[in-house]
């Protein structure tokens, strides 16, 4: 195993040691995790404050700096173990879930053993294993549910180290900023996080999932190449004669709720589940907390740049909720009934894309829409690790799908639409009339069937469903909105027009009025 490059690229980050041509654990943490998955009449780990003893002294054991943890994390655990929660769902968790979650990191060696000899028999002449996804390196990462299981055990108990993964540009992966956040904050939507994970935990002890998760980071080089789909420039867009496709505009319900199965957008930070663990409850957040298996990806996935997206396939959703921000809950327990694929994946199809954050008048520049369409292009586009096949610049959608089968896997997926909503908008500052159009531009022309939109009820979009009847009679194309766009835009940058798009693709272009 230690010949492999996968996995050499991943040992600096794993908290397991390699001796012997073998991975283990060092034998005074393997003896207080066997103490722990006894039972607390062994451990006599009965409470929050106890618990982060022991996680204080297994780090100590991986000769891990105790400082490096957030501060006050060890009283984030003690609050939560001890009085944000019940006594019974306190000694139910100590009782049952903290032996079997000791239980699974014990096997974690033997997990990532047996994950790295079959990683190269999971698809045919396509790299899968577990490993370092750099910047600019288009690759998939296939985990089971129970190894992913395993590494989250150690997330909670926080056992990854820390050093090197800044310079890496990796989001910390321990949980240890969750419950900092939780004794600081002491609001209820940082306790409901901790809520969804506990629960996560408390069902996958219970009965484990034996599906397999995905994680893809997808590129469009920036360089032409006429065997790759490169990074389009404006002039690819103002030339595209690519149908608009389908629109389904819905005011009220959330995007995961989307019947049928669609590729989700999820409103991302450029660092991968960067805003995770933070004190705010955004969609990346929520999205996270639903569906606990993505964090995984923070381990071996770095920041993204401008031509990068993420896609993962068959993360298992675990939890309801209710509300959003300061309002978010947790609502329970959710059961995932998506069928399995034939790689025994969850027909749940995510892709993480980040806007550009806070991006003022910026946005309405040429170089601010071509970042932004192209951003959701990455994302959407049915792409594979390496492209097959010339694309032109006038090349339609199905052109795209075409000349990309070569590697693929989900020959189905350009059946597939797009459930997505305000990316970009709300805390990012984007303006929701532009950013509509340019993911509905990018979904025609990846080849896209439909884009369904939701818009949480914003009051600026109360008018979208009449804007893009209006703009279907007219039988506009990708490369007529795109120019009327930038049409706008334009007037928007230099202030010669104060009019949203809506309103001046009304007034200036002889449409219907809106009733």
């Amino acid at each position: 195993m230690e010949k492999r490059e996968d996995f050499r690229s991943m040992l600096q980050y794993l908290p397991l040691v390699f001796q012997s041509s073998s991975l283990v654990w060092p034998p005074s943490l393997e003896q207080e995790l066997q103490t722990m998955s006894t039972g607390p009449s062994e451990s006599m780990v009965i409470s929050g404050e106890a618990l982060a003893l022991r996680i204080t002294s297994m780090r100590r054991s991986l000769s891990l700096n105790v400082s490096y943890l957030a501060p006050y994390a060890s009283q984030g655990y003690a609050l939560f173990f001890d009085e944000k929660i019940s006594r019974e769902e306190s000694a139910k968790f100590f009782g049952e879930v903290v032996p079997a979650l000791c239980g699974l990191v014990i096997q974690m060696p033997s997990l990532l053993e047996m994950h790295y000899q079959k990683a190269d028999y999971v698809l045919d002449g396509v790299t899968s294993g577990l490993r370092l996804l750099g910047p600019q390196e288009a690759g998939i990462v296939f985990l089971s549910q129970e190894l992913i299981a395993a590494l989250l055990a150690c997330s909670f108990f926080c056992l990854f180290p820390e050093v090197g993964r800044r310079l890496k540009h990796l989001q910390g992966i321990n949980f240890d900023e969750l419950f900092w956040s939780l004794y600081t904050r002491q609001c209820m939507k940082q306790e409901s996080k901790i809520r969804c994970i506990v629960h996560y935990f408390e069902r996958v002890c219970q009965c484990m999932p034996r599906g397999f998760v995905s994680f893809e980071r997808k590129v469009l080089p920036l360089e032409y190449n006429p065997n790759y789909v490169s990074y389009p420039e404006a002039e690819y867009w103002a030339k595209s004669t690519t149908p608009l496709c389908s629109v389904q505009v819905h005011s009220t319900g959330v995007i995961e709720d989307q019947p049928g199965e669609t590729l989700e957008v999820e409103f991302a930070d450029e660092y991968f589940g960067g805003l995770t663990f933070r004190h705010g409850c955004l969609q990346e957040e929520i999205r996270f907390m639903m569906n606990p298996e993505l964090i995984a990806g923070m381990l071996f996935l770095p920041r993204m740049d401008k031509n990068e997206a993420i896609e993962i396939v068959g993360a298992e959703r675990f939890t309801l909720y209710t509300g959003f921000g300061s309002s978010f809950q947790f609502a329970g327990d959710y059961l995932n009934n998506k069928e399995l694929e034939s790689y025994m994946r969850r027909r749940t199809r995510v892709v993480a894309i980040d806007a550009i954050p806070r991006p003022g008048r910026r946005q309405y520049k040429p170089d601010g829409l071509l970042r932004e369409v192209n951003k959701a292009f990455t994302g959407y586009l049915h792409q594979c690790k390496h492209q097959a096949g010339t694309l032109p610049s006038s090349a339609s959608g199905s052109q795209v799908v075409e000349c990309s089968e070569r590697l693929c896997i989900d020959h189905e997926e350009k059946k597939i639409g797009v459930a997505t909503g305000n990316w970009g908008c709300g805390v990012f500052g984007g303006d929701p009339e532009v950013k509509i159009m340019l993911q509905w531009l990018a979904i025609s022309q990846s080849g896209r069937p439909f884009m369904s939109y939701y818009t949480f009820g914003l009051q600026a979009l109360q008018n979208v469903n009449q804007v893009v009847e209006r703009i279907g009679l007219q039988e506009m194309n990708v490369g007529e909105l795109w120019s009327k766009l930038v049409e706008y835009s334009t007037e928007r940058f230099s202030r010669r027009t104060k009019l949203g798009f809506f309103s001046w693709l009304i007034t200036s272009h002889s449409l219907p009025p809106i009733e």
